[in-house]
């Protein structure tokens, strides 16, 4: 039970991220570089893992944090 609360924060993360990966697999497989010569785009693990990135990097903050209260003398 101790594993499962870990993850609370994380939970969020993963409906983006295995989109992502998702979305890289496609980019790979209908668009990707057939030569060899693209670095990014002929390597199906490469996509995967910069689609699970890009997925990652949408997800929202959570909480807006008030900044604190200043004390006037």
């Amino acid at each position: 039970m101790e594993f499962l609360s870990s993850l609370k924060g994380w939970k969020r993360y993963i409906l983006p991220v295995l989109l992502g990966s998702a979305a890289g697999f496609a980019y790979y497989y209908y668009v990707g570089c057939i030569t060899g010569t693209c670095p990014l785009s002929s390597n199906p693990y490469i996509m995967i893992a910069y689609g699970a990135l890009m997925g990652a990097l949408l997800v929202p903050k959570s909480k807006k944090q008030e900044p604190p209260e200043v004390k006037q003398i």
